[in-house]
């Protein structure tokens, strides 16, 4: 197989790490998990990216689900530079703020009111101290592998970096801090109830991805996500949803409409942001109303609901909004699902793959994949040989097995057909090379 070029991210990379932290700003894209050179990238167009070196990519990451309508859609780019226009940012209210909670708060009838923060982390840190204020309590529950952002309380047991580089708790996190979260294992009814058995009326708030997707793609046991809103109604403790990734990814009112279950609070970000910095929390005005300037809870932002991202979000909501969006991209997610599992079973590769819309997660094993144990069981040194194989033909798959692929409404037939022949040649090349290391193995016994 002929190498890319990788030069110029090789020197890019080398000069970056004496001036950045691991030479990036957020660790998963330092390529530590599947090794080889993290690719700097030049510029997108919508299924493609192209790094510095030239070399072209069919794009599966889409900025961590951010991009459902791929790269530099015209209409979200037309509309940014119109907003340029009129200035970047200015610190006070604009009606770009109103439009765009509309259209989330049209398709959410969980959320009243909403607020606007610059990140799925400030979101949730939000959401979370706003239910310990409503409730008057203070433990959280969370899940093993699912991934909240880096606010204290939830690097606990978390997902996607934390996954990937195999820390347990994050240095810096108090015992206190640690001491008020509690962790259960995700599709575990029982445990939960087991949970609120031994802290009946402790529980400020249970938090969970609806669909974790931040350790791979993990989805939930229908009873799992019912049986949380009955215990925590039972409580009275609030239930939030973390729909950073699945708020208009799963479906266009996210998955609690997928699932029919409502959550009390609710956390956004990514694709309400165009693929601009931008999250948000919210949920009945009884609620709501407790955060400042209506109520104590205090919390603010420079930056928050500024133009530029409140823009590039309305232009693509107004997009998926359009009819016939989440069919077209259905299909098109169905067919790298079928590709993918029709090509591991020629070559007698066992893989599991999970999909929920255009959400899709690997995972090289027999086993059904159900939490993070599985997860954890699965063979990540085989997702790293099939990502470098991968990558030389030009698809970009996540860097990291515990991550989740994300399809675009810009991929298209030829996409697909070029990544499962891609696929087909890694997981060939995985099965000759494996029963090669058997043959070694019996010889030297």
């Amino acid at each position: 197989m002929i190498l890319l070029k990788t030069e110029k991210s090789r020197s890019l990379y080398n000069e970056a790490k004496r001036v950045l932290v691991g030479g990036v700003n957020s660790p998963v894209r330092a390529f530590t998990a599947v090794g080889g050179t993290p690719r700097f990238i030049k510029r997108a167009r919508g299924s493609k990216i192209q790094d510095e070196d030239g070399n072209i990519y069919i794009d599966y990451v889409c900025s961590w689900g951010a991009l459902i309508l791929g790269s530099a859609h015209p209409k979200v780019l037309a509309a940014l530079r119109a907003s340029v226009s009129r200035g970047t940012s200015y610190g006070a209210p604009t009606k770009l703020e109103t439009e765009l909670a509309k259209l989330i708060t049209d398709q959410f009838p969980s959320i009243q009111k909403i607020r606007f923060v610059n990140s799925g982390t400030e979101a949730t840190m939000s959401a979370l101290r706003l239910a310990r204020a409503y409730t008057k309590r203070s433990k959280i529950l969370k899940f093993e592998g699912c991934y909240h952002g880096h606010s204290d309380s939830m690097l606990v047991k978390g997902g996607s970096g934390m996954a990937t580089f195999g820390i347990p708790d994050s240095a810096g996190v108090t015992k206190g801090v640690a001491s008020d979260t509690i962790v259960a294992p995700y599709n575990d009814p029982e445990s939960v109830k087991m949970t609120f058995e031994e802290h009946p009326d402790e529980i400020a708030a249970v938090i969970v991805e609806p669909i974790a997707a931040n350790m791979g793609l993990v989805p939930p046991n229908l009873a799992f996500l019912s049986g949380l809103r009955d215990v925590t109604r039972k409580h009275g403790t609030l239930l939030i949803f973390d729909e950073v990734i699945t708020g208009f990814r799963a479906s266009i009112g996210g998955a609690q409409k997928l699932y029919g279950v409502t959550p009390d609070l609710t956390s956004l970000g990514k694709i309400i942001g165009g693929g601009l910095p931008v999250g948000a929390y919210g949920g009945p005005g009884e609620i709501m109303d407790l955060v400042a300037p209506t109520g104590p809870v205090y919390q603010a932002g420079t930056l928050s609901g500024n133009p530029l991202a409140m823009t590039a979000g309305i232009a693509t909501l107004k997009e998926i909004g359009r009819r016939g969006f989440y069919s077209k991209l259905e299909l098109i997610s169905a067919q790298v699902e079928n590709g993918l599992v029709g090509a591991a079973k020629d070559a007698n590769v066992d893989l599991q793959l999970t999909r929920v819309g255009s959400m899709v997660g690997l995972f090289f094993t027999r086993e059904p994949v159900t939490n993070y144990k599985s997860v954890k069981s699965s063979d990540t040194v085989a997702y790293t040989m099939m990502f470098n194989w991968m990558l030389e033909k030009g698809v970009y798959l996540p860097p990291s097995p515990f991550e989740t692929i994300f399809v675009s409404a810009a991929h298209n037939q030829n996409d697909v057909a070029r990544t499962i022949k891609a696929a087909k040649e890694a997981f060939q090349w995985l099965t000759k090379r494996r029963s090669a290391e058997v043959k070694v193995g019996a010889s030297a016994h």
